[in-house]
């Protein structure tokens, strides 16, 4: 009679174990997941989010395009850049990528 009892306190331990191991896998994948990838990303489109609203005239910047220029005026959600003397465009402020330091264009 003892046998039987053994046996189903072994089979009741078993089941709580793989249970505790159902459960720890995949929180473990998430805290992974999260570390690795949501948080790094959500730090820089904080970042980025900054960078825009810090925008002024007179910065130098580089756009998702490519293209370098100096702000000429910045309208609600876009901004007039001139790329010389003669052109200028108007772009979206989310579209730059990079704010360069002062002289920059001059000195390409």
């Amino acid at each position: 009679m003892s046998f039987f009892i053994q046996s189903a306190h072994a089979a009741e331990t078993a089941a709580g174990a793989s249970l505790f191991g159902q459960i720890l896998l995949p929180v473990a994948f998430f805290a992974i997941f999260y570390f690795l990838v949501i948080r790094p990303q959500s730090k820089r489109t904080k970042e980025h989010r900054a960078m825009v609203s810090a925008l002024t005239v007179g910065n130098e910047v580089i756009f998702a395009g490519g293209l370098m220029g100096r702000i000429k005026s910045l309208e609600g959600d876009y901004a007039v850049v001139s790329l010389n003397n003669h052109t200028d465009i108007k772009v979206q402020r989310a579209s730059v990528i990079s704010v360069l330091p002062a002289g920059t264009i001059e000195s390409i």
